[in-house]
């Protein structure tokens, strides 16, 4: 038994349907939040927060707010930017829950990928014990037939100098007569 440890992009179209074969009982497991569009929407704009883009695209809007107001061009949030500040108090009353959504919602996946890898684990485990079987089998063979062949070259040395031994005798009593 062989081990291909090439990448799946290598592997043989038969062996690439089973690349993650270890994974596919725990396709039935529904996430926690379902995977209704308000889950998958919800998730992935949590996942937006983190971003660069999302950080500076803030940075800008919140300095060009602070800009306009502070300069007179707009008198719509003065000062203490109190607007601003509820703004921010909302965002962060969204933000708090959508982030726990999407960070449950990995969990669960990353939950179910140590379980599939674990059992893979175990699995090559069983194979190594299977294939190191094999080759203490394979072994003693190999060691009973060296043994055989030195026996039987032993045998095969003994008769051919019997051979000579007696083709000797035979040739002197000819010469003899």
């Amino acid at each position: 038994m062989t081990m291909d440890i090439s990448s799946p992009a290598q592997a043989p179209p038969s062996r690439l349907k089973h690349f993650y074969r270890f994974h596919a009982p725990h396709e039935h497991l529904e996430p926690v939040f379902g995977n209704d569009w308000f889950a998958l929407r919800a998730e992935a704009f949590a996942r937006f927060f983190g971003t660069p883009t999302f950080l500076i695209g803030q940075t800008v809007a919140v300095s060009v707010w602070i800009l306009l107001n502070v300069l007179g061009i707009v008198s719509f949030d003065i000062y203490p930017f109190i607007l601003l500040n509820l703004a921010f108090s909302l965002q962060a009353a969204y933000a708090a829950p959508l982030i726990l959504l999407a960070q449950t919602r990995q969990s669960d996946r990353d939950k179910a990928h140590s379980r599939a890898d674990a059992q893979h684990r175990e699995e090559l485990h069983l194979a190594s014990e299977e294939r190191q079987k094999v080759a203490e089998t394979q072994t003693s063979l190999l060691l009973e037939l060296m043994r055989q062949n030195t026996a039987m070259t032993e045998n095969i040395k003994a008769l051919t100098e019997r051979v000579a031994s007696l083709t000797l005798e035979v040739h002197k009593s000819v010469c003899t007569k």
